[in-house]
């Protein structure tokens, strides 16, 4: 029974993250996420529902497309293996409760925004202010948080965001970070409180940092290179949601040890 319960949230997760890819390629594009179905976006053919299965289809089809054999984006595979993982280490951590649904909830938020953010520099609203209003309703049913503690993570991921955007543009001259990033973290306030928003990020940054510079060498502009924060920010979410009591226990240590 255990092993049918794991299986069935594995490939519910890979499900749902073809849905996502639906999502990640058709809101930065502001097309209707219900109509038309899904068609090959060189050919525009409609796509049949054997070769719409989440992992398997994108290897039997070899990546390519059965009508016009144009190469079919990795990043669909990836989406939905990504989503199944993260589908199933909610069912570890939580298992089937309430509070194992607010988490696929959160981290698919999480995984549609990276992506779109990744590829368009953009974070649609629906997905953070969307999401931050979700996060609230979420926090009155979920045992062990309370309501405080997402507006608290909400006015400190948003404002903190803010100031921290704004200084940059005050002494720099530019535009540092979007509005989208200020209303992400203010969204992952919303489901992870403010020691959540803490952990995202100064997480965020230190990766950003390691990930961003490399990248500014090679394209060669320098701090000119725009960088999107939101897949680090997204991902540090993710680290805090399933180690961030871990993390907090060694901090703790290592302070009390000073």
């Amino acid at each position: 029974m255990g092993f049918f319960v794991k299986t069935f949230v594995f490939v519910f997760g890979a499900v749902i993250g073809s849905f996502l890819n639906v999502c990640i390629y058709r809101l930065p594009r502001s097309k209707s996420l219900v109509r038309p179905g899904s068609a090959c976006p060189a050919c525009d053919r409609p796509i049949r529902f054997y070769d719409n299965i989440p992992l398997i289809s994108y290897m039997l089809l070899r990546g390519r497309c059965r009508d016009c054999g144009a190469p079919i984006s990795i990043r669909y595979v990836v989406v939905e293996l990504i989503t199944a993982v993260l589908f199933f280490m909610c069912f570890r951590r939580s298992g089937l409760t309430f509070e194992f649904f607010v988490e696929i909830f959160f981290v698919a938020l999480l995984i549609v925004v990276t992506f779109i953010d990744y590829e368009f520099q953009i974070i649609p609203d629906i997905l953070s202010l969307g999401g931050l209003v979700a996060g609230m309703i979420f926090s009155f049913m979920r045992p062990g948080f309370r309501f405080l503690d997402g507006l608290y993570g909400i006015l400190l991921g948003g404002g903190l965001l803010f100031v921290i955007a704004y200084g940059y543009q005050l002494i720099t001259k530019r535009e540092g970070m979007g509005g989208g990033d200020i209303k992400l973290l203010a969204m992952i306030g919303a489901f992870s409180g403010f020691k959540g928003v803490i952990c995202s990020l100064v997480g965020g940054s230190v990766i950003g940092t390691i990930v961003g510079i490399p990248l500014m060498l090679i394209k060669g502009q320098g701090t000119k290179y725009a960088v999107p924060f939101g897949p680090f920010l997204s991902l540090s979410a993710v680290i805090y949601l399933f180690w961030g009591s871990r993390l907090e226990y060694m901090v703790t240590e290592i302070l009390l040890k000073r």
